[in-house]
């Protein structure tokens, strides 16, 4: 990591020492900020519960309150429940329930003689109550009210009853609570993300909400039924606040003690609703964030610019030094450091700049030098074999071989020792091949035949002198003359996008795959022993990539017994028409 520290510019430096610092305090500031407003939150949520609670609790006074008011305005009509109309009685009984439905759901008066009238009279003489016994009897050992445990009742389903004796001491009145009603009045005032336990002074479920999936319920219930563990749990919370790990995540608890039911109410909150009220927050210490984050962009794109990027240009300049042909220099307008810093660059580029142009002019003299050296190079076997194949015709008396074989070699020395021009055109190079043919024809007879067919654009492109000649030289010696059956090759020319392209194909002995991967590589003496100058195939290759790059030379594709055919890709360029033609022989 230092390393590479060191390896960034200036400006990426000043950049990021100035991000780190202030992103750290801003981060400090925003996070003590952050953690102080959300404690806000939380405590102004649990004030709410509370306050929440209070009001529940003063709702369930109530309760207690109209349910001991509808006993004693039971108990005011000793005379009617006295009477033998027991119909009548079950009549008040109905329209007081219905009078009262918000809280009420059944009403019983258990008299003395075992009689009991209730408000749903044809229910209760189908199902019966068992409870009503067992509260008949704490009524008549209490002097106050008593507020049962919660129950299953035939008639009012899961509810709680307050039974008081009534004050003429004719029975017992008993009033059976809605608690469905009561539970979606509590579960109405209830705000989103929270809960909330309604226990009896035994720790017994008097209400809660039965759709919340914050709370522990059993698996497979249609509705939340919360586990006999978190029953047990929900009692031992103390009252205040506290924590639970709820099955949805963190749940703080607002405990109250018992009211006047002798019942305790539990307020569940989801932890994360502290924080939904914070997205203000967020935006503002996003804003502060992006403003931040461009101020320090701005700081460091201004020092890049009037301190570093004198330096980054210097540097730039420095990286173009690889290039031959431009070395560059820097304008001098400031005389501080990186002023003198220019000067002495400047001055190091004039002693670069002159070296390179005397390396190049050397090294395009070595150049010269070699092909010149190349071209020069004439075989003495080569002459002595064509001047003893003259003698040899001269002597039978084949005037006009002789006038031919002749032609062809002052056709070929000419052209050989050429020394005007090192490139030529492609009608001119041609020219040099037939004649050199002529000699091979005259020497070799009917061994083999020879067929050129070059596009007429083509004959106008430039060449390197004895390009072709080489090729067709080392397609007679090694693939026609070692082969048994008669020879043949065919050279063709073409120009496409931009491309010279020759292939020069013979049927001779072909190579395998040892031979074919050394033929530009490798120089035999030989090889040169037999040819009419010393350049091989591997001489034409390297020629062509010294004078025309990477990119071009020869490619060689042979098959054993069947034959070699030779690639040779030159940049097309045109030069001046000649008289010169091309023929087929």
């Amino acid at each position: 990591m230092p390393r590479k520290f060191r390896s960034w510019s200036m400006a990426t430096k000043q950049f990021v020492l100035l991000f780190l610092v202030t992103f750290t305090l801003f981060a400090f500031l925003a996070y003590t900020n952050y953690a102080r407003s959300a404690e806000l939150f939380k405590n102004q949520i649990v004030s709410d519960a509370q306050t929440l609670m209070m009001r529940t609790n003063q709702f369930l006074d109530t309760y207690l309150d109209n349910g001991q008011n509808i006993l004693l305005m039971l108990s005011a009509r000793s005379d009617l429940f006295g009477s033998e109309d027991t119909k009548e009685a079950a009549n008040f009984l109905r329209s007081i329930a219905e009078n009262n439905s918000t809280i009420v759901k059944t009403l019983y008066v258990v008299r003395n003689d075992g009689t009991v009238l209730s408000s749903s009279q044809v229910f209760y003489e189908v199902m019966g109550n068992a409870m009503l016994p067992k509260l008949v009897e704490q009524a008549r050992n209490s002097y106050f009210a008593i507020v049962s445990q919660p129950y299953a009742s035939p008639l009012s389903g899961t509810t709680v009853a307050i039974a008081k004796q009534m004050l003429n001491g004719i029975g017992v009145a008993v009033v059976e609570l809605d608690l469905d009603k009561l539970d979606r009045k509590i579960a109405e005032v209830t705000p989103s993300g929270q809960t909330y336990v309604l226990l009896s002074d035994k720790n017994n479920v008097v209400s809660y909400d039965r759709q919340t999936d914050l709370l522990p319920g059993k698996p497979n219930a249609y509705q939340t039924e919360l586990t006999d563990e978190f029953i047990a749990f929900a009692a031992e919370l103390p009252v205040g606040t506290s924590q639970f790990e709820g099955p949805k995540g963190k749940l703080a608890t607002v405990k109250s003690a018992q009211n006047r039911l002798g019942w305790t109410l539990i307020f569940f909150i989801r932890e994360s609703l502290f924080y939904q009220n914070m997205a203000a927050l967020y935006n503002s210490y996003k804003t502060a964030a992006i403003l931040a984050l461009a101020m320090l962009l701005f700081a460091a794109f201004t020092m890049s610019r009037f301190l570093t990027r004198p330096i980054r240009m210097l540097a730039a300049k420095m990286d173009r030094v690889h290039d031959v042909d431009i070395v560059p220099s820097i304008k001098i307008d400031r005389d501080d450091e990186i002023g003198k810093l220019a000067r002495s660059f400047n001055a190091m580029m004039e002693r670069i700049r002159g070296l390179l142009m005397e390396t190049k002019e050397m090294e395009a003299r070595k150049k010269e030098l070699e092909l010149k050296v190349l071209q020069s190079q004439i075989a003495p076997h080569f002459l002595y074999n064509t001047l003893a194949c003259i003698g040899s015709l001269a002597r039978q008396h084949r005037i006009q071989e002789v006038s031919l074989a002749i032609r062809g070699l002052v056709g070929v020395l000419k052209f050989s020792f050429d020394k005007t021009a090192e490139i030529v055109r492609v009608e001119e190079e041609l020219v040099g091949l037939f004649h050199y043919l002529q000699i091979q024809k005259t020497r070799y007879g009917d061994k083999f035949s020879f067929e050129c067919d070059v596009e007429p654009e083509a004959m106008s492109c430039s060449i390197l002198k004895l390009t072709l000649q080489p090729i067709v030289e080392n397609a007679i010696f090694h693939g026609i003359v070692p082969s048994r059956r008669p020879g043949r090759i065919v050279v063709r020319g073409k120009v496409s996008r931009g491309t010279l392209k020759f292939v020069i194909r013979d049927n001779g002995v072909g190579m395998d795959s040892s031979q074919l991967s050394r033929v530009l590589r490798e120089r035999t003496a030989k090889e040169m022993k037999e040819r009419f100058t010393g350049i091989g195939m591997p001489n034409v290759h390297d020629r062509i990539r010294i004078h025309f790059g990477e990119p071009y030379g020869l490619r060689v594709y042979s098959v054993k017994n069947e034959g070699t055919i030779v690639a040779i890709t030159l940049p097309a360029v045109k030069t001046e028409r000649s008289a010169v033609g091309h023929r087929s022989s």
